[in-house]
């Protein structure tokens, strides 16, 4: 098996444990084999350990500790948050935290609009078998 995510300087991760859970990240240098130093727009600059980091595809060039001014003016460039959100992952992840906030109203008009749309697929299956078989 091929690696394709690299742990490197510039590597845009997903915090996916603690206080920043669900936090992307641009790591910005690597202490040592278990931990590196990552930097968020909106948050201070800390380490972090790589179990608590999930590695993305998305990869922006910065140099190895930049200022928080051209790691934001880096990220802006690359277009990270528009790239995050057009990816399977971070729609996967927009749907779940949407499906969150749903009330029981909702849930339930969510489950009517499933069943609806199950109907309407079923119709049109059996038309396509009908004619099939014909």
């Amino acid at each position: 098996m091929v690696f394709k995510r690299y742990v490197e300087i510039g590597r845009v991760a997903l915090v996916n444990y603690g206080k920043d859970y669900g936090r992307l990240v641009v790591i910005v240098d690597v202490i040592d084999q278990n931990r590196a130093l990552v930097d968020a727009p909106d948050m201070v600059r800390c380490q972090m350990n790589f179990k608590r980091l999930s590695l993305t595809d998305i990869k922006i060039d910065i140099p190895r500790i930049p200022k928080k001014k051209s790691l934001i003016a880096a990220m802006e460039a690359a277009d990270v948050k528009n790239t995050w959100e057009k990816s399977s992952w971070g729609r996967k992840l927009i749907v779940q935290k949407k499906r969150a906030l749903l009330n029981d109203f909702d849930r339930f008009k969510v489950m009517l609009a499933k069943i609806k749309r199950a109907g309407t697929i079923n119709q049109e299956l059996a038309k396509l078998k009908k004619q099939n078989a014909a």
